[in-house]
């Protein structure tokens, strides 16, 4: 089950996100600040699948806090960052920092919640995808390793 952690200081939006996604089954846990987010993401024994936070909570920088602590953490964490207050600046930050997308939260006639879900499942298959090649990396080298042990043996 994908594990999402949303980070809001918006109480109704952090609610409404936390519902949604579990109506999509997946696995959510919540913070209402970045601080509080960051401290989850950082003592949570596995890390989480994809991060989802607000830009703009506490400190207008926040969201690029929760962003380089999450990569801290794990250097395959998909990150979306959210915002009422949408600004090509900051979406471009967002990217160049290796956010998986940015997307406003008031855009007329769309549905933020599905556009998110839609987010979550094309994060997922990039994370499965990279862990698959670690995976075969691994196994790669191990044979490799084998190999030369054992024409060294010879």
């Amino acid at each position: 089950m994908t594990r999402v952690l949303v980070i809001d200081d918006e109480p109704d939006v952090l609610q409404a996100v936390v519902r949604r996604l579990e109506r999509c089954g997946y696995s959510v846990s919540s913070a209402d600040c970045a601080e509080s987010g960051i401290q989850k993401l950082m003592n949570v024994e596995r890390p989480f699948d994809v991060i989802v936070t607000d830009m703009s909570m506490d400190d207008p920088e926040a969201g690029l806090q929760v962003l380089s602590a999450a990569f801290s953490r794990d250097l395959f964490a998909e990150v979306i960052v959210m915002t009422a207050y949408g600004n090509v600046a900051n979406a471009v930050e967002c990217m160049k920092r290796g956010a998986f997308d940015y997307i406003e939260k008031n855009s007329p006639g769309i549905d933020t919640f599905e556009i998110l879900t839609l987010k979550i499942d094309q994060a997922m298959e990039r994370r499965r995808r990279d862990m698959r090649t670690i995976e075969l990396w691994e196994r790669t080298a191990k044979v490799r390793e084998r190999e030369k042990s054992h024409t060294a043996a010879e």
